[in-house]
């Protein structure tokens, strides 16, 4: 369900106005991204999206209201396609896997919108952007439950969740924030592997690399991605690798 606060709209027909301002917002994300906020009207995104300006203020009040609905919009979706993704899973390290892929999926769809949040968010006056946070927040908390589920069960280290949570969030962003040169580098499945991969050496436990391993070889579907997490190292150079897994200070399981 959407959380898009203040904007209203003359039309009553929900189904109507859901369409009719993805038909706007695809439009104004395009624009405000090409040519910037400031410099896009109203009446440019009326013509860039094949409709009337009158038609266009039957659904908002102002270009704020667009940009506010076209930054909610990402939100929206990683609300819903991180829980679709969990849907069946009962495995907090198999959740997790999903609950990033998800994340990371969403971002790759919609690269345009997650490079306009980053440029634009300060068009707005405070109290959106102060909308805008919360949303995030409560997004980034899916990601943050999957985490914290895995910690409890001893797979991951104790770590800050919170902070954590945004270095994943970090990451799936700069797919979009640098694809102009990560697409010559990798394919999104790649990337996303690479940093599962990095994630799992910052994060698993003994405990967790071993169940890991019983996951990899049930054929768990989440896990089968191309260029998924190695299995536990070898005993040759585990020292070395055990260390780098378990800096000074850190707690061991």
């Amino acid at each position: 369900m959407s959380v898009v606060p203040e904007v209203k709209s003359r039309v009553t027909d929900e189904a109507l106005v859901q369409r009719r301002r993805a038909q706007i917002i695809a439009a104004a994300v395009d624009l405000f991204a090409r040519q910037g906020y400031y410099n896009t009207t109203i009446l440019d995104v009326a013509r860039k999206a094949g409709v009337s300006s009158g038609l266009i203020y039957q659904y908002v009040s102002d270009k704020e209201d667009v940009l506010l609905l076209a930054l909610m919009s990402v939100l929206d979706l990683y609300r819903h396609e991180i829980p679709r993704a969990l849907e069946g899973l009962e495995d907090p390290m198999e959740r997790w896997f999903a609950a990033v892929r998800a994340y990371c999926r969403v971002v790759h769809e919609h690269r345009v919108a997650t490079v306009l949040a980053y440029r634009s968010t300060k068009s707005l006056p405070p109290d959106r952007r102060e909308a805008i946070k919360r949303s995030e927040i409560e997004t980034n908390a899916l990601i943050a439950d999957c985490l914290r589920a895995g910690v409890t069960a001893g797979l991951f280290r104790s770590v800050n969740v919170n902070v954590v949570t945004y270095q994943f969030v970090s990451f799936a962003h700069t797919w979009a924030l640098k694809h102009w040169r990560l697409q010559d580098l990798c394919t999104l499945d790649e990337y996303v592997s690479s940093g599962l991969d990095f994630f799992a050496h910052a994060l698993f436990t003994r405990a967790g690399w071993r169940h890991y391993r019983k996951l990899l070889a049930s054929g768990a579907g989440v896990l089968g991605a191309p260029g998924a997490p190695p299995p536990l190292p070898s005993a040759e150079g585990a020292g070395l690798r055990r260390t780098a897994r378990h800096p000074p200070g850190s707690p061991r399981r």
